[in-house]
């Protein structure tokens, strides 16, 4: 299952203006992202791993986030020897939708939150009505 992330807001318009953060600097703030979802959850989060990307692939340059992988709610005894679920978290497009700093914190918080989503088997639809979308 592949799972899309769009943009939650419109994009800034083009003001020539892109925020720069290092890469080791947005993936500090993904991992605390990761760090403030509630541990009873991430107890339950089951052969998953988390990345951090540059950019999106080219066919949908605005992905914020993607889930591949097997949601738990998909999961049956056939689930075994798999290779982890992913979530790819990309750092070009956020930097280019924010305009500080705190912008991009909670966007990546929201990207992380939205993928870990789809890992529990929770729909774009659902989410949207959470305010995750």
């Amino acid at each position: 299952m592949r799972c899309r992330t769009a943009p939650v807001r419109a994009p800034v318009p083009d003001n020539d203006h892109v925020l720069e953060m290092t890469r080791e600097e947005f993936e500090e703030l993904v991992a605390e992202a990761l760090d403030r979802i509630p541990p009873e959850l991430m107890r339950l989060m089951d052969n998953v791993a988390v990345f951090v990307e540059d950019e999106p692939p080219a066919d949908d340059p605005e992905l914020l986030g993607l889930y591949e992988g097997t949601p738990l709610t998909d999961r049956g005894e056939w689930y075994a020897g798999v290779l982890p679920d992913r979530i790819t978290v990309y750092r070009g497009p956020t930097l280019r939708m924010c305009d500080s700093r705190e912008d991009v914190v909670a966007e990546t918080e929201v990207t992380v939150v939205h993928e870990i989503a789809h890992h529990f088997g929770i729909d774009d639809a659902r989410l949207h009505t959470l305010g995750y979308g």
